[in-house]
């Protein structure tokens, strides 16, 4: 067979060679060692917690070693394409400190854009290459068309696939498409221009030239040395439509970018062999590969399974709403790539999780489990080491959105909210109040008299008029301008004159000769200054809350004991 007339026949408008397109691309200019990496999403919704997994590792690759990070739209699948959601990926990716070199980028007009010299970094525009070189392929022999009639079209339509699924046996099935696969091979120029003539669509498939008994020996740099059956499928290049399958498009690409370094998620592995048949045909250099472990969770029985796009935390903007800050994400990512990050972390605690030296062989290789509590520890330590001033900003940007009323109160008065917030702030072992930003409202909505409630009430076992009686003499020993040390003597008095201990040494060693201790008393003024059990230091909340407005709520819980 004639394959240079053959390719012609196919892609009469095409005129490019390949050596074309290839000096469109020149060689990177690169230090020795320094690795390119890309992030290739496609935009079909939001972005999934497993997909910041594989941007993590590929930017971290890249800028420790001094090389370049890509952003490629891979929006070959119109029908799957939703409106807005490359850019809405853009936007969140950034939100979580990945950072991009080149690539698509969002304009001033909040439009995509390219940066760089590798574009278009967009799939859909750049069809013209991927049908230069699948014509190059049917020149060599390695690629040929297969053909759909209308007849066959309106057949394939009518047909109840899941009845069809469901009704086949399965080895019959590979069988007969196996021998589908072969009769497709055998064909002559005259049929072809006969369906050229009639206006046929046809797609185009590689020629297998695997056999999928024998075994390829394969190094994944996650994975280690491994071995996969060599490819056998004449697997479908190019679409009906001139547009390139996944595995088409990424061999491309991948070599034109300079790409060294593929990093994806494990349920690509079946794929290789494909990709490995490709880049060879196409005289590419293959990237290295690391193929991630999927990030599981526990369902309600305690089983592990993997976590779907249906599950709590899969949204990345489910933590924006949920208050998770980006830094505590980006953290609590590195603890799940890296088993020994958090070791680092304790002798680096004031180094950002960027200075981690990220080492591949670290990285887990049976999967990593997504654990929420794990997650709040992480973030708890983040958002506890911010300034004052750091936090109420954050906070208050995130209550005007999620929680307008709260926010409101808190850009009114940004001094107050920043009092409130540097309450056991600094130090060696700051208070670690807040796993999320949405924790504020209830860890200090008290301090502000539109969110006050009563949330506690005083345990039944102590007397009501020990407890009016405490907060009538606090009241009248009270003195602001006291310090920590005689405001908390004061409140000694108090329980020593009621009967309740000041010393807790003698209350553990006789605790029947008491009513009860200072803890108790300190409780009493707690509960009806802040509402509740456990709150910030009483000392600290009244200097801020004020004299009068302290004293107004004692005077309200008194009148509701009486």
């Amino acid at each position: 067979m004639d394959f240079n007339y053959l390719a012609e026949l196919l892609f009469p408008q095409i005129t490019t060679l390949p050596s074309d397109i290839e000096e469109q691309y020149p060689a990177r200019q690169l230090p020795e060692g320094a690795k390119v990496t890309r992030f290739a999403p496609s935009p079909t919704g939001f972005v999934h917690f497993g997909g910041l997994f594989p941007s993590t590792v590929a930017e971290r690759l890249a800028h420790q070693s001094g090389g370049v990070f890509y952003l490629r739209i891979e929006d070959t699948d119109a029908k799957r394409e939703v409106p807005g959601a490359a850019e809405g990926l853009i936007k969140t990716l950034a939100r979580y400190g990945i950072e991009f070199d080149e690539g698509a980028i969002l304009g001033d007009d909040g439009k995509i854009c390219d940066k760089g010299i590798y574009g278009p970094y967009k799939q859909s525009l750049r069809g013209n290459i991927y049908q230069t070189f699948a014509k190059q392929l049917i020149r060599e022999g390695k690629a040929y068309p297969c053909f759909t009639t209308e007849e066959e079209l309106d057949a394939l339509a009518a047909v109840n696939k899941k009845e069809e699924i469901k009704n086949t046996d399965w080895q019959a099935e590979a069988e007969k498409k196996r021998a589908e696969m072969l009769a497709r091979r055998n064909f002559t120029i005259e049929e072809v221009e006969e369906h050229i003539k009639a206006g046929h669509p046809f797609v185009v498939r590689i020629l297998a030239d695997g056999d999928a008994e024998k075994k390829l020996k394969f190094t994944d740099l996650v994975k280690g040395a491994i071995e996969i059956p060599e490819n056998d499928e004449d697997f479908v290049l190019l679409k009906s439509d001139g547009i390139p399958t996944y595995h088409f498009a990424h061999a491309i690409d991948d070599h034109l970018m300079g790409t060294t370094h593929v990093i994806r998620g494990e349920e690509w592995l079946p794929s290789l062999p494909k990709h490995i048949q490709l880049f060879r045909y196409l005289g590419f250099k293959l990237p290295k590969y690391m193929h991630i472990a999927q990030i599981m969770k526990l369902d309600e029985f305690g089983n592990k399974k993997k976590l779907s796009k249906r599950d709590m935390g899969a949204n990345m903007d489910d933590y924006t709403r949920m208050g998770y800050t980006p830094e505590a994400v980006c953290e609590y990512i590195m603890t799940l790539l890296n088993s020994n990050y958090e070791e680092w972390h304790m002798q680096n605690p004031d180094k950002s999780y960027k200075d981690f030296p990220f080492n591949i062989k670290k990285m887990s290789v049976s999967g990593c489990l997504f654990d929420f509590n794990k997650l709040d520890d992480v973030s708890k330590n983040v958002i506890s080491k911010m300034s004052a001033e750091d936090v109420a900003q954050k906070v208050t940007d995130w209550a005007l959105e999620f929680d307008p009323e709260f926010g409101a109160e808190l850009a009114a008065d940004r001094e107050f909210a920043e009092k409130i917030f540097a309450i056991g702030r600094g130090g060696k072992k700051p208070r670690k109040d807040l796993a999320t930003l949405a924790d504020a409202k209830p860890y200090m909505g008290f301090f502000y008299d539109k969110f006050f409630t009563i949330q506690d009430q005083y345990p039944e076992s102590f007397d009501k008029s020990d407890i009016i009686a405490t907060l009538e003499s606090f009241k009248t020993s009270y003195d602001y301008a006291d310090d920590m040390n005689s405001w908390f003597d004061k409140v000694k008095a108090i329980a020593d004159s009621l009967g309740y201990a000041s010393d807790m040494k003698a209350y553990k060693a006789d605790p029947s000769a008491f009513k009860g201790n200072v803890a108790d008393i300190s409780m009493f003024i707690r509960v009806a200054i802040t509402g509740k059990m456990n709150a910030p230091d009483l000392y600290t909340v009244m200097q801020i809350l004020g004299k009068d407005k302290s004293f107004a709520r004692i005077d309200a819980m008194i009148n509701s004991l009486k």
